[in-house]
């Protein structure tokens, strides 16, 4: 069977919702990483058509072409990497929020549990004095 009250349904879809933030996370640095791969060989791609050796000027228009998708992959990954990180903060910022219901259907359930305790112990000693009224 599944939780019964309110926080520990909640607390388990803040579990739910911090495993999707880090999922998130996750894409977001594999995107970084493939970025920074992206600008490495766009370096190395610059130094080749920037060298004077007489093999490097056989393909210069080969380099430059490389060059040009190298930027075309930049900009798709930066856009990509962009959209990734809203993702992430969305996904932070709804984790959040069920985190402070959680919190404050906990506090709510605590108070009730404490609210019942005293109407028992109310209950508890009205009976007791009505019952000891009735014997007499």
């Amino acid at each position: 069977m599944g939780p019964t009250k309110k926080s520990e349904k909640l607390k388990r879809l803040v579990n739910v919702q911090r495993h999707m933030e880090r999922m998130a996370e996750s894409e977001l640095a594999v995107t970084a990483k493939r970025r920074e791969e992206n600008a490495a060989s766009m370096v190395s791609v610059m130094e080749a058509i920037g060298s004077l050796e007489p093999v490097h000027r056989l393909f210069a228009q080969n380099y430059a072409d490389r060059f040009d998708r190298l930027s075309n992959t930049d900009k798709q990954l930066a856009s990509l990497q962009h959209g990734q990180e809203i993702k992430m903060l969305r996904e932070r910022a709804k984790g959040d929020r069920l985190e402070e219901n959680m919190k404050d259907a906990r506090v709510h359930e605590d108070r009730e549990a404490d609210d019942n305790a005293i109407y028992d112990l109310v209950d508890m000693t009205v009976a007791t004095t009505a019952s000891s009224k009735l014997r007499e």
